[in-house]
C-alpha cells in the first residue's frame, strides 16, 4: 500500500471542499452511469439499500462531507481525505477509529476502465454503500481494530481475509449469486467476470482458507470466496480471527492458482 502512485490527491480547502474539474466531474459521471447499469441484477440487497440512502450525484464528485454526513447517521463512519496511497499503519488506525479513507483523485480518461489504485470513484461507489450496513460496518471496524494491534507478519495474512470480503466478496442471497465486494462493484470487468464467468473458482467462505490463500491485485481474481448472507460478516467479526491468523501462519500458505508476475 505504500508503493508510488501516478496519481496525487486533491487537497481540501478550509470548508473541506474539494475542487473538482469540469472533466473530473464528467469522469464520474460517465463511470457512475455506466457501473450502475453493470451492477443491475448483481449487486446484493444492502448495497442497493446503501446507495439509496447516500443518494450520490450522478452529474459531478461527491464531496466527502456529503458522504460522511449519511455515514455518520447511520453507522458512525465517515470518509477521511487520505493521499493516493497509505501505509498499514495508517490504513488500520482510519479503520479502527471508523474513519474509511478515501484517496481524493479521480481516474484519467486512459485509465477509464481499469486503474491498479483505489480512485475516489472505488472508494465512494464501491465501498461507501456497504459502510450503511451495521453488520458490514461493525466487521469492518472490528478489522481495523485488529489490524493496529497486530504485527507486521500478521497484518499480511489479515489482508487476505479483507481482500476475500470487503473488496472481492460475494454472497448468496435468496438462493442467488450477489455482489458485496467493492473492488468488484466498482469494475465492470471484474462484475461480469465474478458473477457471469465459469472461469474462477466461487467458494464457500471458510476464514481460515481465506487467510492462507495467495491474491494479486493486478489480475481478475481466479477464486472468491461466497458468503451466506451479510449477517455472516457480523458473524466473523465476532470470532477469535487473530487466533485463527496465527494458526494460518503455522499452516502456511497455499500454492497460488494464478502466474508469477514476472511471467504473466
Amino acid at each position: 500500500m505504500a508503493k508510488q502512485s501516478s496519481y496525487s490527491s486533491k487537497q481540501s480547502d478550509a470548508n473541506g471542499f474539494i475542487h473538482w474539474s469540469d472533466d473530473e466531474n464528467q469522469v464520474w459521471s460517465e463511470l457512475i452511469e455506466r457501473q450502475l447499469e453493470v451492477i443491475k441484477g448483481k449487486a446484493c440487497d444492502e448495497y442497493f439499500e446503501g446507495l439509496e440512502k447516500l443518494d450520490m450525484p450522478k452529474d459531478r464528485v461527491p464531496q466527502l462531507g456529503e458522504i460522511s454526513e449519511v455515514l455518520l447517521d447511520t453507522t458512525g463512519w465517515q470518509c477521511a481525505e487520505v493521499p493516493a496511497l497509505i501505509n498499514f499503519e495508517s490504513f488500520f488506525k482510519l479503520l479502527a477509529d471508523k474513519k474509511f479513507p478515501t484517496a481524493t483523485f479521480i481516474r484519467r480518461r486512459e485509465h477509464f476502465d481499469y486503474l491498479q489504485e483505489p480512485d475516489i470513484f472505488h472508494e465512494i461507489f464501491g465501498h461507501c454503500a456497504m459502510l450503511t450496513n451495521p453488520a458490514f460496518s461493525e466487521f469492518t471496524h472490528t478489522y481495523g481494530k485488529l489490524g493496529l494491534a497486530a504485527t507486521k507478519e500478521e497484518r499480511v495474512y489479515l489482508a487476505r481475509l479483507y481482500w476475500f470480503t470487503v473488496e472481492f466478496g460475494l454472497m448468496k442471497q435468496n438462493d442467488e449469486l450477489r455482489i458485496y465486494g467493492g473492488g468488484i462493484l466498482s469494475s465492470p470487468g471484474e462484475t461480469e467476470y465474478a458473477f457471469n464467468s465459469d472461469v474462477p473458482e466461487r467458494n464457500v467462505m471458510n476464514v481460515m482458507d481465506a487467510f492462507r490463500t495467495p491474491y494479486r491485485i493486478d489480475i481478475m481474481q481466479p477464486k472468491y470466496y461466497v458468503i451466506d448472507g451479510i449477517e455472516q460478516l457480523f458473524e466473523i467479526s465476532q470470532m477469535d480471527l487473530m487466533g485463527m491468523v496465527r494458526e494460518a501462519m503455522k499452516l502456511g500458505l497455499y500454492p497460488p492458482t494464478f502466474p508469477p508476475k514476472s511471467a504473466a
